[in-house]
């Protein structure tokens, strides 16, 4: 997908600060939602929709803000655009379709609980696939809308917009789970801490990994610390990520795995 997606081209008709800002809190959310961490899927999609109306509202004014900006009661502003965009100008989607979108998922920024006290099903994990998906529709809508590019590879990157995404790490029964079965050892190692603020014990890890030899599993730790990739205290048994592990992980993994 990240090759596909050449903010340069399939989005090229919109100014280069909305056009970042955009591909900027797309990326949130997918980002988050292939570490598993629901609750930070939802509070990007807020930010999300208010990009998204600031590039409609320019579309139908004729003038695009340099920068997107949060409108004040921002469900009305978008219903306001179903009676400001002209029918035999601007197309459905425009004028309805991603405005009541927009609506429904900006109401997860403001109107539900991240911890969703009671109930049985992961109700977050619900929430940020909706995000997620309702995310991709808008992308691929928007592609097609303002890309300067040909029909052949603005269809290949609406398509790969829409594709279904998996998390890359999966939790059950207290543990969590790389879904890559190929993925480096180390890389494995890499992703699970990129998810967990303040760290992990190293027989925490192990055991998420599956690796059945503790001693053996340190060498791995004392190379990614000899690396500086992460911070690994072999006496208490706590690693940490350092920001050059998480920029390895931002730039070499995630771009590689968020989408299927």
């Amino acid at each position: 997908m990240s090759s596909a997606l050449d903010p340069a081209q399939t989005l090229g008709n919109l100014p280069q600060g909305l056009r970042d800002e955009l591909l900027a809190e797309y990326t949130k959310i997918t980002k988050n939602f292939a570490r598993g961490e629901w609750g930070s899927a939802e509070l990007y999609g807020g930010r999300f929709c208010e990009v998204v109306y600031s590039i409609l509202k320019g579309h139908v004014d004729g003038s695009f803000p340099t920068s997107a900006s949060k409108p004040a009661n921002f469900p009305q502003k978008c219903r306001d655009l179903e009676q400001q965009a002209d029918k035999a100008t601007f197309p459905q989607s425009v004028r309805i379709g991603i405005p009541r979108l927009l609506i429904g998922l900006y109401e997860f920024r403001n109107n539900r609980d991240s911890g969703h006290v009671g109930g049985e099903v992961d109700a977050n994990h619900m929430d940020a696939t909706y995000v997620l998906h309702a995310a991709q529709w808008v992308m691929a809508e928007l592609v097609r809308l303002f890309h300067t590019t040909d029909v052949a590879t603005a269809t290949a990157t609406v398509d790969a917009l829409v594709e279904r995404t998996l998390p890359l790490i999966w939790e059950v029964n207290g543990r969590r789970r790389i879904m890559d079965p190929t993925m480096r050892l180390a890389d494995k190692t890499l992703l699970l801490l990129y998810g967990s603020a303040g760290g992990m014990t190293d027989a925490d890890l192990a055991a998420d990994i599956k690796h059945g030899r503790l001693r053996d599993y340190k060498k791995t730790l004392r190379t990614l610390d000899d690396q500086v990739l992460v911070e690994y205290n072999e006496q208490s048994g706590l690693v940490v990520i350092s920001p050059k592990g998480e920029a390895d992980v931002e730039d070499r993994l995630l771009p590689a795995l968020v989408l299927d």
